[in-house]
């Protein structure tokens, strides 16, 4: 099939890459020529792991190409895939000028029947508006062509993309037009060999889907953490409380672990966004406004540690840092928690040096020449002189260290886990002073 994917971003590209990688004639288009033609040499604007391996593969197959040529990109594709960026605007809502913006063009150049597909996470309502924005385009022109439009979310974890994308849990397609619906049917046939995967819904329902199962995910996370802080007052271990209620399978293992907070590029927009939402329908949702509050809350307790344990004025105090982007196996640090600790140890005077297996480059980006704040090319490295570590993204890499070099290199050996990595009697065995979030057995 015929498709072409508007947006080259972290969505964009995977879809777009992968769709390719079965077969298919892919055409992706941005308006970033910078990127654009980073692409067309070979780069990748993103880290996403096997990314690279699978647009080579498939440049080279002559299944996939990128352009910034918008009538080339409308004119070839049935299938109009819509994965542009919806950044939050100052009141939370989903800014939408791209996916409009790109909808225009779709109606501007459009010379047959079109399936419209919006991949980027949207409110509920935005394929009224997708439509909205063609037909007018098309008023203009005085065409009358027929198009369908149709909501399929993204359910992609960073870090793990494109197996996600190969091998989806479901797929998600919100439509009301027949002969769309068997068009994507046809495109999603060959990722569901085994069973059939595809979800057909309403349109408004497939859009609501998206913001309502990362809502989900970030309560979860959100009620562990907060769980994690009451555990240290009465006394209890979250890590085996989690055990606990997780063996249940109704409630299950997934995205139980307490921390230091959720970050990235959609928990955060996507929970305002939905928060935004339910105001302007008259139905505020309590609870995720909590989930919210206590996920900025959380962001703060490594530096509540910290300062009680050695004081507000941490002038002249050294801080290594392990882990900046918010997560693992990704280089984004969209609202991760790297960020506010940095933030908060340099505005009380300490100085940081940190180290991140791949955002190094993205940190030098995020936080630009800042007094005392300095990057090291190795986790080791980064200890150097440091009165204490302070871990904060769980990269493998960092699962099993040398306690007795962190001891003998730490000015004072003090460890302060935001990721509950390790077991607190294996830490403290070593002489450290181990702090964790909710474990019995550390320090508090």
């Amino acid at each position: 099939m015929k498709v072409t994917v508007v947006g080259t971003g972290y969505v964009g590209l995977v879809s777009g890459a992968c769709l390719a990688e079965m077969g298919n004639d892919v055409v992706c288009l941005d308006v970033d020529a910078a990127k654009i033609a980073m692409l067309q040499g070979g780069g990748i604007p993103i880290h996403e792991p096997g990314l690279d391996q699978v647009v080579a593969r498939n440049v080279a197959a002559g299944r996939l190409s990128f352009t910034t040529d918008v009538a080339h990109a409308v004119a070839h594709g049935m299938l109009q895939f819509i994965a542009v960026g919806t950044p939050p605007d100052e009141d939370g809502s989903a800014d939408l000028q791209y996916v409009l913006a790109a909808a225009r063009n779709i109606g501007r150049h459009m010379d047959g029947y079109k399936v419209v597909v919006d991949k980027s996470t949207v409110p509920v309502g935005t394929a009224d508006q997708v439509r909205g924005a063609i037909a007018a385009a098309l008023a203009e022109r005085g065409a009358a062509i027929d198009f369908a439009v149709v909501s399929n979310p993204e359910f992609l974890k960073e870090g793990a993309a494109v197996d996600d994308f190969m091998r989806p849990d479901r797929i998600v397609v919100g439509a009301d037009d027949e002969r769309a619906i068997r068009v994507m049917r046809d495109l999603y046939a060959p990722f569901q060999r085994n069973h059939d995967k595809l979800v057909v819904m309403d349109v408004r329902s497939a859009e609501l889907t998206k913001y309502a199962a990362n809502a989900m995910l970030a309560t979860r996370i959100s009620f562990m953490n907060e769980l994690a802080l009451l555990a240290e007052r009465v006394g209890a271990d979250i890590e085996q409380v989690r055990l606990g209620i997780g063996s249940d399978p109704r409630i299950g293992f997934g995205f139980l672990y307490a921390g230091c907070g959720y970050g990235g590029s959609c928990f955060p927009k996507d929970v305002k966004a939905l928060i935004h939402t339910a105001d302007e329908a008259g139905r505020g949702l309590q609870v995720l406004r909590a989930v919210e509050s206590a996920n900025e809350a959380q962001k703060r307790v490594l530096i509540d540690k910290i300062v009680r344990r050695f004081g507000e004025d941490l002038s002249g105090r050294c801080f290594a840092l392990w882990g900046l982007a918010f997560k693992p196996n990704t280089d984004d640090m969209r609202e991760a928690p790297s960020r506010v600790v940095v933030d908060e140890l340099l505005a009380r005077g300490a100085s940081v040096r940190a180290y991140d297996p791949i955002a190094l480059h993205e940190a030098r980006r995020v936080f630009g020449e800042r007094a005392r704040l300095s990057f090291a090319d190795s986790a080791r490295a980064a200890l150097q002189g440091a009165d204490a570590l302070v871990i904060v993204t769980e990269w493998k890499e960092f699962r099993s260290p040398d306690f007795a070099h962190i001891r003998s290199t730490l000015r004072q050996p003090v460890v302060f886990d935001g990721r509950n990595m390790f077991a607190p009697a294996t830490v403290e065995s070593f002489g450290i002073e181990y702090h964790a979030i909710g474990r019995l057995g550390a320090r508090h």
